[in-house]
C-alpha cells in the first residue's frame, strides 16, 4: 500500500493530540507506580495473603514487558493509530474487570490484560507523536513526551496511596476507564483517515507463546515458592521443570527461525550483553526494593498507604533534570564513566538505606532517596549508550525491544525476589533476638521495663515487647536486601569497565542525532 499521509495536525488539534498521547502514556505508567502503595489494601480487599498481592502487580509488569515488541509488529503491520486505539479500549476494559471482580483470579486476569494494553500504548504512542512534528521540530516532540516518562512513576506512589486512604483502591481502576475510553475516542477521531504504509512481516507466534509461558511460570514460581515451601513441595517442582524445558525450547527456537520474535543473537556483542545485564539487575533491585520499603512500611511499621507514598516523593526532585543534563553529557564522554559513577551513586544510597533504624525519622529516607532519585535520572542515558554502540541502525530497535523488555520484566522479578530475602533474613534477625535475651536478660530489659513503667499490665507488656521485636526484626531484614543491593551495584561499577569504550563522532548529522535522542527516551519508558 503506498502511503497516503494527511497534512499534520495544526492549532488546537496538535495541542489537544499533544495532551492526549502525553495523558495516555502517564496513564499507563501511573497504574504502575500507583498500585505499589495499594498492595497491603488490596490483599485486605480480596481477601488474600500479601503475596498474592504482589502477584497481581508482578504479572502487570510481565504483560506490559511482553507488549513491548508486539507493539512494534502491530506498528508495521497495521499502523500505529488503529492498535493504539484499540489498546485503549482493551484498557478501559480491564480496568472495569479489575474495579468490579471480586474474585481473586479473574482480577488476576484483569490486571495481565490492563498491564499488556497499556504496554502496547508506550511504543506505539511515542511513534504516533513523532510523526506529526515536522523533521526540523521532532526534537521538540522528544522533549514534550520526556516529560511524561519518569514524573508519573515517581509521583505514582503518594498519589496512589491518596486514592487507596481516600478513595478505595478500586477507583484507580474505576478512573481509568473514562480517561482510556476519551483517549481512545479523540484519537481515533482525529486520525480515523490517516493511511500507512503496511509491512508484511510474520509474527512468531510460537516464539511469543514459549516466552509467555516462561516468564509467567517462572514470577508463578517466584511469588508461590515461599507459600509451598519450595522444592518440598511436588507442584514447585513441576513448575521448575516446565519452565526449564520451555526456556530450553525457546532458544533454541529464536536461534533458528528467520525473524525471531526477540532477536537473541544480539548477545554476541559484548556491550549490548553488558549493558543488558546492567539494566536487568538495576532494575531488578531498584523496583524490587521500591516495593519492599513501601509495603513493609505499611504492613509492619503502621505507615499509611499515602505515608509509605510520600517517602518516594524525593526522588522526583532530581530524576528528571538528571535525566536531561545527561542527554547532553553523554555526547562528549565515554558511557563507560557514565555509567559507572551512576552505579556506584546506586551503591552508596543503598549502603545508606540499608542503616535505616528509626521508623519514624523521616529524614533517614529523604535525602538517600533524594539520591537514588538523581541516579535514576541519570542512569539509562548512559546504559542506553552502552548498549547500543557497535550495533548496525537496522538491529538497534531490535535490541531496544530485547532491552526494555529484559528492564520491565526484571522489575516484576525482583519485586518477588525482594520479598523472598525478607521472608528469609526477618525471621533469622527475630531468632537471634531471641537467642540474646533469655527469660533472665528480660528482666533487666529498658524497653520492657519503660513499658511497665508506662502502666502496662505485664501480659500487654511483654505482648507489646514482642511486637516491637517482630518490627525491628523486619527492619533488620530490609537493611539486609539494601545492603545485598550495594554490593551488587559496586559489582557492576566494575563489570561496566570490560565493555567497549564508545566514542561519539565530533560530528553528528540531525538524523543520527533525533533517532539517538529517541532511542533513549524508549529505553526510560515504564
Amino acid at each position: 500500500m503506498s502511503v497516503v499521509y494527511q497534512k499534520r495536525l495544526r492549532g488546537w488539534r496538535f495541542t489537544l493530540f499533544n495532551l492526549c498521547l502525553g495523558l495516555g502514556h502517564a496513564l499507563v505508567i501511573f497504574n504502575a507506580g500507583a498500585y505499589i502503595a495499594m498492595l497491603p489494601r488490596v490483599a485486605g480487599g480480596l481477601g488474600v495473603p500479601p503475596s498474592f498481592a504482589t502477584w497481581t502487580q508482578t504479572d502487570y509488569m510481565i504483560a506490559l514487558a511482553l507488549a513491548f515488541p508486539v507493539g512494534g509488529w502491530l506498528a508495521r503491520r497495521y499502523g500505529e493509530y488503529r492498535p493504539f486505539v484499540v489498546a485503549f479500549l482493551g484498557f478501559a476494559l480491564a480496568a472495569f474487570i479489575c474495579a468490579y471482580c471480586t474474585s481473586f483470579y479473574a482480577y488476576l486476569a484483569g490486571r495481565i490484560l490492563l498491564g499488556f494494553a497499556g504496554g502496547l500504548t508506550l511504543p506505539l504512542g511515542q511513534a504516533l507523536l513523532l510523526k506529526e512534528y515536522p523533521d526540523k521540530r521532532k526534537s521538540l516532540g522528544i522533549g514534550v513526551w520526556s516529560i511524561f516518562t519518569l514524573t508519573p512513576f515517581t509521583f505514582g506512589p503518594p498519589l496512589g496511596g491518596w486514592i487507596a486512604d481516600n478513595l478505595g483502591w478500586r477507583w484507580l481502576f474505576w478512573l481509568n476507564i473514562p480517561l482510556a475510553l476519551a483517549i481512545a475516542g479523540i484519537i481515533g477521531a482525529m486520525l480515523c483517515r490517516r493511511c500507512y504504509q503496511r509491512i508484511w512481516q510474520r509474527f512468531d507466534g510460537v516464539g511469543f507463546t514459549l516466552l509467555v509461558m516462561t516468564l509467567f511460570g517462572l514470577q508463578t514460581l517466584l511469588n508461590q515458592g515461599n507459600d509451598w515451601d519450595w522444592a518440598d513441595s511436588a507442584y514447585i517442582r513441576g513448575l521448575m521443570a516446565f519452565i526449564g524445558v520451555t526456556l530450553i525450547y525457546w532458544l533454541v527456537w529464536e536461534l533458528n527461525v528467520r525473524r525471531p520474535f526477540l532477536d537473541i543473537r544480539l548477545f554476541a556483542h559484548r556491550n549490548f550483553t553488558i549493558g543488558v545485564l546492567i539494566l536487568f539487575l538495576g532494575f531488578l533491585f531498584f523496583q524490587g526494593l521500591l516495593s519492599l520499603l513501601i509495603v513493609q512500611l505499611q504492613l509492619a511499621l503502621g505507615y499509611s498507604s499515602w505515608e509509605a507514598g510520600l517517602v518516594f516523593l524525593p526522588m522526583a526532585i532530581f530524576a528528571k533534570p538528571m535525566a536531561s543534563v545527561f542527554h547532553e553529557i553523554v555526547k562528549h564522554c565515554d558511557a563507560r564513566l557514565l555509567a559507572s559513577a551512576n552505579l556506584l551513586g546506586f551503591a552508596a544510597t543503598y549502603f545508606w538505606l540499608s542503616r535505616f533504624d528509626d521508623p519514624d525519622a523521616f529524614a533517614q529516607l529523604f535525602w538517600p532517596k533524594l539520591l537514588e532519585g538523581a541516579c535514576l535520572g541519570s542512569f539509562f542515558v548512559p546504559m542506553t549508550a552502552l548498549l547500543l554502540y557497535g550495533l548496525p541502525a537496522e538491529r538497534q530497535w531490535r535490541a531496544l525491544e530485547l532491552a526494555n523488555l529484559m528492564r520491565i520484566a526484571a522489575g516484576a522479578i525482583g519485586i518477588a525476589v525482594q520479598g523472598i530475602v525478607l521472608y528469609r533474613r526477618a525471621p533469622l534477625h527475630l531468632t537471634h533476638f531471641a537467642e540474646n535475651h533469655g527469660a533472665f536478660e528480660l528482666i533487666d530489659d529498658s524497653v520492657l521495663n519503660a513499658l511497665l513503667t508506662m502502666e502496662f499490665a505485664e501480659p500487654a507488656a511483654f505482648a507489646k515487647f514482642t511486637k516491637l521485636a517482630g518490627r525491628d526484626a523486619v527492619i533488620h531484614g530490609i537493611n539486609d536486601a539494601f545492603w545485598m543491593a550495594g554490593c551488587v551495584f559496586v559489582g557492576m561499577a566494575a563489570l561496566v569497565w570490560f565493555a567497549h569504550p564508545t566514542r561519539t563522532p565530533v560530528k553528528v548529522n540531525a538524523e543520527r542525532e533525533l533517532r539517538r535522542e529517541t532511542q533513549e527516551l524508549l529505553a526510560e519508558e515504564a
